[in-house]
């Protein structure tokens, strides 16, 4: 950490030495905890102000705060598939910082687990709401309200490996992933030359959303793994800060696959 000359705060300064998002400003949802705040925490590292949102007030508020406080994040409360709060946290996003560059889509959920063909339809429909419609309704917002009016405007869905191959007891969430990953392509043909649009696909990441996964006998599942490891939430911010920059100007409509290596056996992660 450092204190900033100009704000008077604490910002970051451990991690990458480039300002590839110097004077850019990115929206990044799910962003209180785990893979979206890596990711918020990865941009602001490299020169953004960012906007994040989460579900509860408390733990936004401690992220922000995490971050470097009101000169380089500021949070929006709210359901990602509720329409009001979409809006309200891009305005806010243009309110605190004037433009914005980059959205970082997230947010998901998975509620259900065991046989697809057995999983309650309204939990279902209640994943593909947060984990693919609300990400093309982030993405038409922040668009109407100026996103891909400067140059290096980009988009970053945060899918899954789930999203490539079936995996037991998470066929919803996958089929919702793989859903995300062709709506990628899409929006990159659509939004193209103004807004590039890509994803990232993470195996196992060690967070509290993938607990389950891996509790109790971490060393036995990183095995599979050609790495010999777990992904951490630093792993994936990486990747998206790339694929967000201009760094990655001539590539859209791509889901980059960040597994470790598990993939190359046919492992599912």
């Amino acid at each position: 950490m450092r204190l900033d000359e100009e704000t008077g705060v604490q910002v970051v300064t451990d991690g990458p030495a480039s300002r590839r998002f110097q004077d850019r400003v990115a929206l990044v949802t799910g962003a209180s905890r785990g893979i979206g705040l890596a990711i918020a925490r990865r941009l602001i590292a490299e020169g953004a102000r960012v906007c994040v949102t989460a579900r509860k007030t408390g733990p936004l508020e401690d992220a922000v705060g995490e971050l470097g406080g009101p000169a380089v994040a500021v949070g929006v409360a709210g359901r990602a598939d509720d329409a009001e709060h979409r809006s309200t946290a891009v305005q806010r996003t243009l309110d605190a910082f004037g433009r914005l560059d980059v959205l970082v889509n997230n947010t998901g959920i998975n509620p259900v687990y065991g046989p697809t063909a057995s999983v309650d339809a309204g939990a279902a429909a209640k994943v593909f709401d947060v984990n693919v419609i609300a990400a093309l309704s982030w993405t038409d917002e922040a668009r109407k309200l100026g996103l891909g009016s400067r140059d290096g405007a980009a988009i970053v869905n945060v899918a899954s490996i789930a999203g490539l191959r079936p995996s037991p007891g998470i066929g919803v969430y996958g089929a919702s992933k793989a859903a995300l990953i062709h709506v990628t392509a899409q929006l990159a043909l659509e939004l193209a030359p103004r807004i590039r649009v890509n994803a990232v696909a993470p195996a196992v990441v060690k967070t509290r959303f993938a607990h389950a996964l891996y509790e109790g006998r971490e060393e036995e599942v990183a095995e599979g793994y050609p790495l010999g490891r777990l992904g951490d939430p630093d792993d994936v911010a990486a990747a998206v800060a790339f694929l967000a920059s201009d760094d990655a100007s001539w590539i859209t409509g791509q889901t980059l696959t960040l597994d470790g290596g598990v993939g190359l056996a046919g492992g599912l992660g």
